[in-house]
């Protein structure tokens, strides 16, 4: 899948072995979530462009290089997504947030919009869109649609774990979205839970077991 790429950064994988632990309690894996999302969106920036200034040193002046191009927006889905908002924030910290807030009907495993507030400028910005189960897909794909819908064209997906089948509905409905993951795992089963996975995000983030 040509835009499917897993981080495969030491630290990444280190902390996403600890995720899935079903030992580890609510603020655990909140602190964990939050350093993994950190280290993702360190890592999915590297090709962010620059440009060279000047800036003056207490000792001389001094050639650098700062962020270019388009402003970053985040785009969590609700409600699992926002507990990957900190940790981006805490690196890009100059950052736009919008929040769509998306559920997925327990019987057609279909999404269903709820909730959707953007930025004005979205069709200028760079946005990463963050949930961290990329399941069946259809919760993200309907989220991108969305934002392209509000004039986005400049879109990332960034979710922890996938499963095979979630990366094909986002190949198919938008081959145009890089997607950033930690893990594609093996398969769905018949509830639509990704195996092995780590359970439901949101339930472990706010403690809802």
């Amino acid at each position: 899948m040509s835009n499917i790429h897993i981080l495969e950064h030491p630290l990444i994988q280190h902390k996403f072995t600890l995720l899935r632990d079903k030992a580890v309690g609510a603020k655990d894996f909140r602190e964990l979530l939050s350093e993994i999302s950190m280290l993702m969106a360190y890592e999915i920036t590297r090709d962010f462009p620059t440009k060279e200034v000047e800036v003056e040193t207490p000792v001389a002046v001094a050639k650098g290089k700062v962020l270019a191009g388009k402003k970053v927006g985040l785009i969590p889905i609700l409600r699992a997504g926002l507990g990957m908002l900190d940790g981006m924030l805490r690196l890009i910290p100059a950052a736009k947030v919008g929040h769509v807030g998306l559920y997925r009907d327990p019987e057609t495993l279909k999404p269903v919009e709820y909730y959707c507030k953007l930025p004005t400028d979205v069709a200028n910005r760079k946005l990463i869109v963050v949930d961290p189960m990329l399941a069946t897909g259809g919760s993200a794909s309907a989220a991108i649609t969305l934002l392209k819908e509000k004039g986005a064209k400049d879109i990332i997906l960034m979710c922890l774990v996938g499963a095979p089948e979630g990366a094909a509905t986002i190949q198919r409905d938008h081959p145009d979205v890089p997607v950033y993951l930690a893990a594609l795992d093996e398969r769905l089963n018949d509830h639509g839970y990704i195996v092995p996975g780590l359970g439901d995000a949101g339930d472990r983030i706010f403690g809802t077991l």
